[in-house]
């Protein structure tokens, strides 16, 4: 306990707790007592007086002296309580059947006061208080002159604060300069290298700086040295920001984090003075990691964007962190970690070597990548005997880390809600379809023209997709609308695909044209509910001729552009006939993809129907099922309407047995018989 109760001290300590030689910040203090506090405690007093002064008591207004001076004579009036003042006459009343005790104002011509004494002095005999002026914090307080001096020297007191503020990076803008940045120890974040999967590489390459941070003397024996920053990159949700966490909670050192987000205010210069003043703070407490997150915000090329000249704020804070990352010292042993997902817009003075000494790749996940995130996140829910992990980790090919814990997560939700005792097989199943194509929307009302137009449609992409040899393996299809979508054709990947040969994109081509083929043959109407399927047949046909060489016509050239810079207008590389080939080219392509897919269908067309017509009795097909139907069997399983009519039957009340009158002989001996 001894021993816990230090660590809690020195992690809330700060940083640069403990360091011999470096005492520890003085905290802020939390309330001035300089000048500007006192006139405002000053301030507040004097209204508080004047509002008590206000509402002290029920006070009672008199218009005339001689109401005054029929009270006192009938002595009603409080003796000793009446009270000159300069413009008006206070007493107290006594209490009778007029009322309780209460003040008495007789307002005066201050001019006249002179006048009113006389005439209390000879009502009272003397016997009366003459107060004078006002009061000194009357004066105070309604003077012009005095609140106008008063003023000034607030101001002024506030102005010489904020110029005692700019050494800490504020300026004239106090603690706008001042880093946002959050410490964290190595207790704190929870997260370690045995919470991070799938990204084995990536972890190996941050585990050296963890290393040369815990021992540099073993690095520097043969000369080498310490990496100034590390550049993680990765799609988003591959586990960037975990993978920073894991490193603060394996190195034992400070970590500050911070968002590029965070460096930019509507203020001009507030971004680099919180990029000194983060430094500044890192420098003293090295050894130290630095992490910046989505450094994209403030890392981008000069000189692009929708700028029109003048200052820039973004480029001063990208010139700041430039300077401040190429001013370590060897022996400061402080390392950046950045992490971005838009690596092709920054600029490349930030990229080089000397700032960002290392790249390092954190891509999205492969089966096994998959299969061991499935399993980190699985140790924190309840499943059931019969879940198979590889299946799902093969059926969700291109899936971020993210995307899997909200498979896990999802499933848990679903098995919860249905009451069960631990996760099964199928709620996983429905959570990753939930988390691809978005909640299964089982009540909404379908028209049967467009059940049967959306039937055929899944039936034309599941055909072509056990028939095509090239294309992946079916997984299941279903007409049960999900997101945007009203049904869905999945497959099952049997291996992991890092580049696309032209053949499986051509299978994938044709895949996504049987929809609208089949749909048109069998409706003899075509709806927008290929508007998918056309998106995806374009995207790839402009990427096989504008990227990939895949075109004879064009050759092998690239003519994207591949700068990453952000313009007003399009720029092109290539000349009008070159654009005129291009559109030809993505047009060939797609026709033939779609031509080729007509005739296919053609000649299975009756596979194709059978399909559909088992999709508008069951709703949802397994592979096993479609490859069954394909070869001419039929479906033994129940259907729809036969599962809604059990358990309709389930659901409805069991009805009464009859019950059988009992007889005068059943009765018991002196009850009346019931009235009819």
């Amino acid at each position: 306990m001894p021993q816990d109760d230090q660590k809690r001290r020195s992690s809330a300590d700060g940083p640069s707790a403990g360091k011999p030689g470096k005492p520890a910040p003085a905290p802020p203090s939390r309330f001035s007592r300089g000048l500007f506090g006192w006139v405002m405690v000053f301030v507040l007093v004097a209204m508080l007086m004047l509002i008590f002064q206000n509402v002290s008591g029920q006070s009672e207004t008199l218009k005339t002296w001689s109401e005054f001076k029929n009270l006192y004579v009938d002595g009603k009036i409080l003796e000793g309580s009446v009270e000159l003042r300069s413009n008006e006459i206070i007493a107290v009343r006594t209490s009778g059947v007029d009322g309780p005790q209460r003040p008495v104002r007789f307002k005066i011509d201050p001019t006249i006061k002179d006048k009113y004494a006389e005439w209390l002095n000879d009502l009272t005999d003397g016997r009366f208080k003459d107060a004078g002026g006002p009061p000194l914090w009357q004066l105070i307080l309604f003077n012009p002159l005095l609140i106008t001096v008063l003023l000034i020297v607030v101001i002024w007191v506030v102005i010489l604060r904020s110029l005692r503020s700019a050494g800490g990076g504020g300026g004239m803008l106090g603690n706008f300069g001042r880093s946002r940045h959050r410490v964290f120890q190595k207790e704190m974040t929870n997260v370690t290298f045995d919470d991070v999967a799938g990204i084995e590489e990536a972890k190996d390459e941050v585990e050296e700086i963890i290393q040369f941070l815990k021992a540099p003397k073993k690095f520097t024996r043969l000369g080498a040295r310490i990496p100034r920053g590390v550049l993680l990159v990765g799609s988003p949700g591959t586990g960037k920001t975990l993978l920073a966490k894991a490193i603060a909670g394996e190195a034992d050192v400070p970590f500050f984090s911070i968002s590029g987000s965070d460096f930019v205010e509507m203020f001009v210069g507030v971004g680099a003075s919180r990029v000194r003043d983060l430094f500044k703070t890192a420098k003293e407490s090295s050894p130290c990691i630095i992490f910046l997150d989505e450094i994209d915000a403030v890392g981008r090329k000069r000189g692009a964007g929708f700028t029109t000249g003048g200052h820039d704020e973004r480029e001063q804070t990208l010139n700041a962190i430039l300077v401040e990352m190429d001013g370590f010292e060897t022996s400061d042993q402080v390392i950046v970690i950045a992490a971005t997902n838009r690596v092709d817009v920054l600029d490349p003075a930030l990229t080089r070597p000397g700032r960002f000494d290392r790249e390092v790749v954190v891509p999205l996940p492969d089966v096994q990548g998959r299969m061991a995130i499935l399993k980190v996140h699985a140790k924190k829910v309840r499943l059931g005997p019969g879940v198979d992990l590889e299946k799902i980790a093969r059926g969700t090919p291109m899936f971020s880390g993210a995307e899997l814990a909200a498979v896990i997560n999802e499933s848990a939700i679903i098995a919860t809600l249905a009451e069960k005792d631990f996760i099964e097989q199928e709620d996983l199943e429905e959570a990753r379809d939930k988390v691809k194509f978005g909640r299964a929307r089982k009540s909404r009302v379908v028209e049967e023209e467009e059940r049967v137009a959306t039937a055929y449609h899944e039936a034309g992409h599941a055909v072509l997709q056990e028939t095509l040899e090239d294309a992946d393996p079916l997984h299941k299809v279903t007409i049960i609308p999900r997101g945007e979508t009203g049904g869905a054709s999945m497959t099952l990947p049997v291996k992991e695909r890092f580049t696309y040969g032209s053949r499986w994109l051509g299978a994938m081509l044709r895949v996504a044209c049987g929809g609208r083929i089949a749909e048109k043959r069998q409706t003899g109407d075509v709806s927008s509910g290929a508007s998918m399927d056309i998106a995806q047949v374009t995207k790839i046909a402009r990427a096989m001729v504008l990227e990939w060489g895949m075109s004879e016509r064009l050759g092998f050239i690239r003519y994207t552009d591949s700068d990453g810079q952000e313009r007003i207008v399009a720029e092109r590389d290539y000349s009008d006939e070159t654009a005129r080939l291009i559109d030809e080219e993505v047009r060939r392509i797609a026709d033939e993809a779609y031509a080729d897919a007509e005739r296919i269908l053609s000649e299975h067309w009756d596979q194709v129907d059978r399909v559909a017509q088992a999709l508008l009795k069951h709703e949802t097909l397994t592979a096993e099922e479609v490859r069954a139907l394909m070869r001419g069997e039929t479906l033994s399983k129940p259907s729809v309407s036969d599962l809604l009519a059990a358990e309709s039957k389930k659901t409805s009340p069991t009805p009464r047995r009859p019950v059988t009158p009992k007889t005068d002989d059943d009765a018991p001996p002196g009850l009346a018989p019931a009235p009819a």
